[in-house]
């Protein structure tokens, strides 16, 4: 019974920030402004997508689904964040940390494939763009859509499924703001080298594989751009795949560094930072990349917003 109750406990210690205290009051300030944009932007890219017509391609579906997918992500983990940063007690139940934990690792792992499957898009457009309507048609784009959530929720099942069953003997606390794998293994009594492994190996197969599919796509992209005769078709070429490059750039970056690099004496540190960047900066910039680079979502932005004042006239 004694080694139940050390196995499952009824909360854990959030350390987060706590060993600077004189940080957490900006923080919370920065992350609760941050949390705003995201909702508000995310939700006017979903709704702009879903309302106007001229919006219902491919390629503004899956950026919805980006945009709910960093929905889901922060408020998976900002709110609880908040309130460890304003309260003195910064505690999360079992249940919460488990929850956390999984939409962690799905949402994560889905948008590794939900890039690819954008950079795919973007492939068969511009290399292929006479055949693009025949070969991206609405049962291809549901398909594809659902392949990347449930491909990233069955990543999260197994290795949070492999997490959990580690007895945790000792403290309780957790060095991180939130729960991810790498710091609940520290909790671990036993030998967690084989966790350390398969999550090595999870980050190898959702990180380099699709970033490796990305990279393949825009060299056929870049050729095929460059044999356009007029600059303003290179330009307007460019201009579709800039806004995917960039999330890209951030998203990969962020979460190769993360889960990738060997530890290091600062690694703790600088997890941490690469956390808030990759779970809380990203959501918020993705959207802001897509409106202010996109002349479609911009204008189709004015008609929802020209549509709304009309109603209320």
């Amino acid at each position: 019974m004694n080694r139940v109750n050390e196995s499952i406990p009824q909360a854990f210690v959030l350390l987060g920030f706590s060993d600077q205290p004189w940080l957490e009051f900006p923080l919370f300030v920065v992350f609760f402004i941050s949390y705003i944009i995201t909702i508000f932007g995310n939700l006017t890219i979903i709704l702009v997508s879903c309302l106007d017509s001229k919006l219902h391609t491919p390629m503004y579906f899956f950026l919805t689904n980006l945009s709910l997918l960093d929905l889901c992500y922060t408020t998976s983990t900002v709110p609880q964040m908040l309130v460890n940063l304003y309260s003195a007690r910064k505690v999360i139940s079992y249940g919460g940390c488990v929850a956390q934990l999984f939409m962690f690792l799905a949402l994560g792992a889905t948008e590794c494939v939900l890039l690819a499957v954008m950079s795919f898009d973007r492939f068969v457009a511009i290399c292929r763009p006479l055949h693009y309507s025949v070969v991206m048609h609405r049962r291809l784009c549901l398909q594809l859509a659902a392949s990347s959530w449930i491909t990233g929720f069955g990543n999260s099942v197994w290795l949070s499924t492999l997490t959990l069953q580690l007895p945790l003997c000792g403290s309780r606390v957790v060095d991180h703001f939130l729960c991810e794998v790498p710091a609940l293994l520290k909790l671990s009594c036993v030998d967690t080298t084989a966790n350390e492994a398969e999550l090595f190996f999870v980050s190898v197969v959702f990180h380099l594989i699709p970033l490796t599919l990305i990279l393949i796509s825009y060299a056929f992209i870049a050729q095929a751009v460059l044999r356009i005769q007029s600059a303003e078709g290179r330009q307007k070429a460019f201009g579709t795949c800039g806004s995917h490059l960039i999330v890209v750039s951030l998203f990969y970056g962020t979460a190769i560094s993360m889960y990738l690099q060997p530890p290091s004496p600062n690694s703790k540190d600088r997890r941490k930072m690469v956390s808030l960047f990759y779970g809380i900066i990203a959501p918020m910039l993705n959207p802001l990349i897509y409106t202010l680079r996109n002349k479609e979502v911009k204008e189709a932005f004015k008609r929802l917003v020209a549509r709304v004042f009309l109603i209320k006239k």
